[in-house]
């Protein structure tokens, strides 16, 4: 059985989330949260809410055991793409991309 939690619309690009995420692949829960707490990253914050709710999930609704549970599966999608544009000169513009990240993150018990 599988716990899951997804975090939405996070305003902050998929790339700088997945050097995090995969970090935390694999390991046991309490070690993924041992890395995430000392990982200098705006990413880290975000994905330890995550977990943090996965874990919740598992306790809750699958009366799951928490020394036992570890990070199955965890993948960042992208999100929308917000098209903003920067006035240059002699009239020229140039596009900016605030990308997001879609955060999922399952646990399993071992």
């Amino acid at each position: 059985m599988e716990a899951k939690a997804v975090a939405k619309h996070v305003r902050i690009t998929p790339r700088k989330m997945r050097i995090v995420m995969n970090l935390i692949r694999g390991k046991n829960v309490k070690e993924a949260f041992a890395i995430l707490k000392f990982t200098p990253k705006v990413g880290a914050e975000v994905l330890e809410k995550v977990l943090k709710s996965a874990v919740a999930n598992a306790e809750h609704n699958f009366d799951m055991n928490v020394d036992n549970l570890y990070v199955s599966t965890a993948f960042v999608d992208q999100g929308p793409t917000l098209k903003r544009i920067h006035p240059r000169s002699r009239g020229q513009a140039f596009k900016i991309l605030k990308r997001s990240s879609h955060v999922t993150i399952m646990v399993k018990e071992r």
